[in-house]
């Protein structure tokens, strides 16, 4: 069992920028992947980004590339996603999630644990 645990969420202007975190604990040997995924009001649940859990092979997705910056802190199990440039369509719960299965690094089908959610908010 791993367990994730989100923090860093809030409210910010358009342009602003966030950084949330995740911290894994339990038995995160058996991760192979971590990453975001996003709500938004009214939708289903969406990639943002994800990284191997050794760290070497990160994906985004389209709406997120070049703005948003995932990164593990392997000491510490925790890992980060940096948002810049934030828009208002970036507004949602924002989840981490770990999977154990494989490589299909944006597919939330295929991620096993999942926090239980941080709110970022983004005004215009």
């Amino acid at each position: 069992q791993v367990r994730l645990e989100e923090s860093g969420g809030g409210s910010v202007q358009a342009g602003g920028s966030l950084r949330l975190s995740c911290t894994a604990s339990g038995h995160t040997f058996s991760i192979y992947a971590v990453g975001w995924f996003r709500q938004p009001p009214g939708k289903e649940r969406e990639s943002v980004a994800a990284v191997s859990w050794m760290g070497s092979s990160k994906h985004y997705s389209e709406s997120t590339k070049g703005r948003f910056v995932i990164s593990r802190d392997n000491a510490g199990n925790t890992l980060y996603l940096h948002m810049n440039n934030l828009q208002p369509e970036d507004t949602g719960v924002y989840y981490c999630a770990a999977n154990e299965r494989g490589s299909d690094y944006l597919n939330p089908s295929n991620y096993d644990f999942w926090g239980r959610g941080t709110q970022v908010t983004v005004s215009s």
